[in-house]
This record gives structure tokens, sequence and C-alpha cells, in this order.
């Protein structure tokens, strides 16, 4: 027996994977101002340039945290790294995650894919197949409507 559909709305990202990118960050950006507060040679422009360069890695780190997917009555939002992408149901034919594969892709009507970072086995390999399930069948059950509708 399958697990039972998810409430909508519904967000989708890798949890564990952020907590890690995000406590890396602040980490480094604690150890770097550190370092150019304790060393006592340096001017204020080297300083500034630690603190420049822990909070510069850290927006990266930041950034790489962004992806998500978020299932609506209305479709799917798939946010990855830069870009934001909304479907609606009807739009999305397949939801794939292979073995191998960094993060689930979408194959969609007008037979492009697209990447929903959101959902990356990474750290979380048992929590991503759970929910590109959920949202494999989340696009069966209203893709089918959409479907029959027109």
């Amino acid at each position: 027996m399958s697990a039972p559909l998810p409430s909508l709305p519904v967000t989708f990202r890798p949890t564990r994977t952020r907590v890690v990118l995000y406590s890396v960050g602040l980490a480094q950006l604690a150890a770097l101002t550190a370092i150019a507060l304790a060393l006592p040679k340096l001017s204020g422009g080297e300083r500034l340039s630690f603190v420049l360069t822990g909070l510069l890695v850290l927006a990266v780190l930041l950034l790489l945290g962004r992806p998500k997917v978020v299932a609506r009555q209305e479709g799917i939002t798939v946010v990855n790294l830069t870009t934001t992408r909304e479907l609606a149901w009807a739009q999305v034919v397949r939801v794939n995650l292979r073995v191998g594969d960094p993060w689930v892709h979408l194959d969609l009507a007008d037979g492009t894919s697209l990447p929903a970072m959101g959902i990356q086995p990474g750290i979380a390999r048992e929590q991503a197949l759970r929910d590109a399930r959920a949202l494999r069948d989340l696009t069966e059950k209203h893709g089918a409507v959409d479907h029959t509708a027109g």
C-alpha cells in the first residue's frame, strides 16, 4: 500500500542538505571574522577582506540551499538555484528520479525536461525517494483531472 497523498500546498526541499550548507556557511563566516579580528598586523582593509570573503562564501551556500518544489492546487512551482518556474499540473508528464540522478527531473508535455533540484537524494536518500513518489502521485492525480477536462 502506498503512502497517503500529502495535503496541498506541500513544499519539498532537501532539509538536511540545507542544514549542512547553512551551518558550514555560518561557521566559516565566524572563523574568518575571528581570524580577521585576532591577527594584530592586519590593516583595516585586510580585515574587511576576510569578512567580505566569509560573506561571499555564505551567500553562495545560501544560494545552494534555495531549491524547493512547491505543489499547490493550481500546479507546481520549481525553484532551482537562480530560476523559478510555474507549471500547471497538466504540463508535467512524468516525475523521474533514477539511480545516480542528483535530483528529480520532470518530463514536460512540450517534450523538454526540467530539473527539480528541491528533491535530491544527496544525504537524505530515503526522504528524496518518498518526496519523489509523493510528487509523482500528486502529478498523476491532478494531471489526470486536467487531461480529461479538455
